[in-house]
C-alpha cells in the first residue's frame, strides 16, 4: 500500500508595509488630477483648523506677554453713580486716602474736564469734537498705567504747570498729529496748549487713547479744574490685589462707598480673550464641518475608483491576491490621499498663523497638539471613508470583475 503524497500547502504571498505602500500609491498616481482635488477638501479642512487655534494661541500669547509686561495688579477707583441716578464724585482727598491702604505702592489720577473741549483749530465746527475728552493728570501718571510714549516727552513738575498737553493715540490720529513739534499747538477749553507728547496705545488704560493729557496745575490755573479725581489708578502687591480691592471703594469714599465703582483693567482684557475663544470654538465647528466634506470627497473618489478598477481587482484576485490585501490596498489608498491632504493642510494652517501673527505683530504659536491632532483627525477621516469602498472591492469574484471590464 502507497503512502499518500503530501501536496505543499499554497499560502498567499505576504504584503510588507513597502508593498502596501506601492500598491496604494497606485491609484494616486494614475490619476492624480483627482485625488489633488480630494486631498485639497481634506486640506483646507486641517488648514482652518489648525489656522484657528494657532491665531487664537498667538492672540493669548500676545495677551500673556502683555499683563507680564505691564501686571495685572493696576487697580481702578472711578465714581458710580448716586440714589437718584445722577453721576457721583470722588472726594478731593480721595487719592490721599487710597494711598494710606498698607499693600498699595502706587497712587495716582486723572481728572475729566467737562467744559474745556479739544480742537484742532479755532476753525472747526463746535460739535465736531472727534470724540477727545481733556483730563488733568498726575505726572506720576504714565509709570503707574504703564503707558508708553510714542514721541515726545511726558509731563514733569515745569511742563505741568504751564500750557503744555500730551495726546493719546487715538486723539493724535483724529487731530491729524503725527508727531509733537513745539510750534503745534491746539485747542483746549479755548485756551492754546503746546503739544509736546503722543502716548502710544494704553492697553490697561484705553481712556487715555482718546484723551489730551494737561498738568494738573495747569487744569486748576487755566481750565478752572476743581480738582475731583475722576479715575484713580493703584498699584499693590500682587498677593493682595484682593484684598485692596475689597476695600477701595469705602476707603475712596467712606461716606459713600456704594457710589465707587472699582475694577480691574487685566479682568477686562481676560475677558476679551474669553470672548475670543468663544468666537474661535465656533470657527472649530466650521473647520470641521470643511473637514467632514473633505471626507465625503475621499469616499466618493474611492468608490469611483473600485468601480474603474474592476479589471485590475479581477487580474490581481486571480493571479493570488486574498479579499485581506484587496481590502488593505484600498484602505492604504485612502489612507495615503487623506495624510496628504492632512500633511498640506497643517502646513498652510502653520502658515497663515505665522503671516497674521506677524501682521499683528504678535509671537507665532501653533500647539503641537493641533497640528498632530488634525493629522490625526485625517487619518481617521481616511479610513472610515475608505472602508466601504476597501470592503466592496474585495467582494469581487474574479470572474465577476473580469467579465465586467
Amino acid at each position: 500500500m502507497t503512502a499518500p503524497v503530501s501536496r505543499p500547502v499554497l499560502r498567499p504571498a505576504r504584503m510588507w508595509p513597502g508593498d502596501v505602500l506601492r500598491v496604494g500609491a497606485v491609484g494616486l498616481r494614475t490619476r492624480p488630477l483627482r485625488a489633488f482635488l480630494s486631498a485639497l477638501g481634506i486640506a483646507i479642512g486641517i488648514a482652518a483648523m489648525v489656522a484657528v487655534v494657532g491665531v487664537s494661541s498667538s492672540s493669548r500669547a500676545d495677551l500673556d506677554w502683555t499683563l507680564a509686561a505691564l501686571g495685572t495688579n493696576l487697580l481702578t477707583v472711578s465714581p458710580g453713580s448716586t440714589l437718584t441716578g445722577e453721576k457721583a464724585q470722588l472726594p478731593l482727598e480721595s487719592e490721599a486716602m487710597v494711598a494710606r491702604i498698607a499693600p498699595v505702592r502706587e497712587v495716582t489720577a486723572i481728572g475729566l474736564l467737562d467744559e474745556a473741549k479739544v480742537y484742532r483749530t479755532d476753525r472747526v465746527p463746535e460739535t465736531e469734537t472727534k470724540g477727545i475728552a481733556a483730563y488733568a493728570a498726575r505726572t506720576d501718571l504714565r509709570a503707574a498705567t504703564g503707558a508708553e510714549l510714542a514721541g515726545g516727552a511726558w509731563l514733569n513738575p515745569a511742563t505741568g504747570a504751564y500750557p503744555a498737553v500730551v495726546l493719546g493715540a487715538t486723539a493724535a490720529e483724529r487731530l491729524g498729529i503725527g508727531r509733537p513739534d513745539p510750534d503745534m499747538q491746539i485747542l483746549v477749553g479755548g485756551r492754546r496748549f503746546t503739544v509736546i507728547g503722543i502716548l502710544a496705545p494704553a492697553p490697561l488704560a484705553p481712556e487715555l487713547d482718546t484723551a489730551a493729557l494737561v498738568g494738573w496745575p495747569a487744569a486748576e490755573s487755566v481750565l478752572g479744574f476743581d480738582g475731583h479725581p475722576t479715575t484713580i489708578y493703584t498699584r499693590s502687591r500682587e498677593a493682595s490685589v484682593e484684598d485692596v480691592r475689597d476695600v477701595l471703594g469705602a476707603t475712596a469714599n467712606p461716606a459713600a462707598p456704594n457710589e465707587v465703582d472699582v475694577s480691574r483693567p487685566s479682568d477686562a482684557l481676560a475677558a476679551k480673550q474669553a470672548a475670543g475663544e468663544a468666537f474661535t470654538g465656533l470657527l472649530l465647528g466650521l473647520g470641521a464641518v470643511a473637514l467632514l466634506v473633505g471626507g465625503v470627497g475621499v469616499a466618493n473618489t474611492m468608490v469611483i475608483s473600485v468601480l474603474e478598477r474592476r479589471s485590475e481587482i479581477g487580474l490581481r484576485r486571480s493571479l493570488g491576491a486574498t479579499r485581506g490585501q484587496i481590502r488593505t490596498q484600498f484602505l492604504a489608498e485612502s489612507l495615503l490621499l487623506s495624510a496628504l491632504g492632512g500633511a498640506a493642510g497643517a502646513l498652510i494652517g502653520v502658515l497663515i498663523t505665522a503671516g497674521y501673527a506677524l501682521y499683528q505683530g504678535w509671537p507665532s504659536v501653533v500647539p503641537a497638539w493641533a497640528v498632530a491632532g488634525g493629522v490625526a483627525a485625517t487619518l481617521v477621516i481616511g479610513a472610515v471613508a475608505g472602508l466601504y469602498p476597501a470592503v466592496r472591492a474585495s467582494r469581487l469574484s474574479p470572474t465577476e470583475a473580469l467579465a465586467a471590464a
